[in-house]
């Protein structure tokens, strides 16, 4: 497609979305277009600067502005803080409410709120949800001079991985996988971000990570990938990825009931990647708004293409279906959160050490 069919395309969809907005929206088609004119719409990054949530965020604010009336510009924020923790408080209990910000986050905030993790305040089914852009799966890797390839190896000698806090995913699943498969990971926590993680690894004083998108590994080290630095051991999500499969999905490994469960509730935790949302009781007009200008982007030609080249695998979900997830996850039976609670508060499920950094 040239670039006057892709300017021509966006210019197109642009117009219907306004269109349909003006008919649709519960405040009225005059009122409705003039929401986010002359208006600068925020999206917070729940990472650092170079994170994957970063390019999300990135990645959505060069495009949405297109299908919103008014045109708004789009800027990125990131606050980064206890895994993306703290950017889902603030949309929860500080962000303004007539969608001049969003926020993008790690996609376990549900699962955090469902554990009780330290420092959540926000309540997933309460959000106002935009959609999400993918479903990629987690996985957890090892270098590739551990000389482990497979999560039974894994039970047989140590391996020392990074972690961003005890809240995050990065630590929970190794705490799992330690009690419930025998592995034998020693975590160093306190590393500031996933991209400290990369480099520790890349430095030698770490030999793997307990959680990152598969997208995220292809996009971000995509010579790991190529030459086979990086050894994924499980994925964790409900569906295999198409480059990995002869890598096990973690509930493909459950040995009774009880695993059976706990697995199939932290996979379906997992599903809800690249997540767009705003705080709770949003203008209705700007609700409106946003989910149709959200699904009209990511059926863009411009954008799927930039998706692309940014490494973005997309499989989006649209707003219902993000929050079904969110509130499914939440609403999870209380016998399985308890007993996913009490493996993580077991000392004996982990050994935690600090980075060298910090001693």
């Amino acid at each position: 497609m040239g670039s006057f069919d892709r300017h021509n395309n966006r210019r197109l969809r642009a117009l219907a979305i306004a269109a349909l907005t003006a008919a649709c929206a519960p405040g009225g088609g005059a009122h409705s277009q003039e929401l986010f004119r002359n208006k600068s719409i925020r999206i917070l990054a729940g990472s650092v600067a170079g994170g994957y949530y970063d390019n999300y965020a990135r990645l959505m604010s060069r495009h949405l502005g297109d299908f919103l009336p008014g045109k708004p510009s789009i800027v990125v924020a990131n606050m980064p803080g206890a895994s993306g923790v703290q950017a889902v408080n603030y949309i929860q209990e500080l962000a303004p409410k007539d969608g001049t910000t969003l926020a993008t986050f790690n996609k376990s905030m549900p699962f955090y709120e469902a554990i009780e993790a330290p420092g959540v305040r926000f309540k997933s089914a309460e959000l106002t949800w935009i959609g999400a852009l993918s479903q990629s799966v987690d996985i957890v890797a090892v270098w590739h001079t551990t000389g482990v390839k497979t999560l039974a190896e894994a039970t047989n000698r140590d391996i020392v991985m990074g972690a961003v806090s005890v809240v995050g995913t990065t630590w929970v699943y190794p705490v799992l996988l330690n009690a419930l498969a025998g592995t034998r990971i020693r975590l160093v926590t306190g590393y500031g971000s996933g991209v400290a993680i990369d480099h520790g690894i890349e430095q030698g004083e770490l030999e793997g990570r307990g959680s990152n998108q598969w997208a995220s590994w292809k996009s971000e080290h995509p010579d790991w990938v190529r030459d086979k630095k990086i050894i994924p051991i499980v994925q964790i999500g409900l569906r295999k990825e198409t480059d990995l499969p002869d890598v096990p999905l973690l509930t493909e490994l459950a040995k009774n009931d009880e695993q059976r469960a706990i697995y199939e509730f932290v996979s379906v935790a997992a599903s809800l990647d690249g997540p767009l949302a705003g705080p709770p009781d949003m203008n209705p007009d700007a609700r409106q708004v946003l989910r149709m200008g959200f699904q009209a982007m990511v059926r863009d030609s411009a954008f799927i293409e930039d998706a692309k080249k940014v490494g973005v695998d997309l499989d989006p979900l649209n707003a219902d279906q993000a929050s079904e997830i969110a509130t499914k996850i939440v609403s999870a039976p209380r016998k399985i959160i308890d007993r996913i609670k009490l493996i993580i508060a077991a000392k004996g499920t982990i050994n935690e050490i600090k980075p060298s950094s910090q001693k």
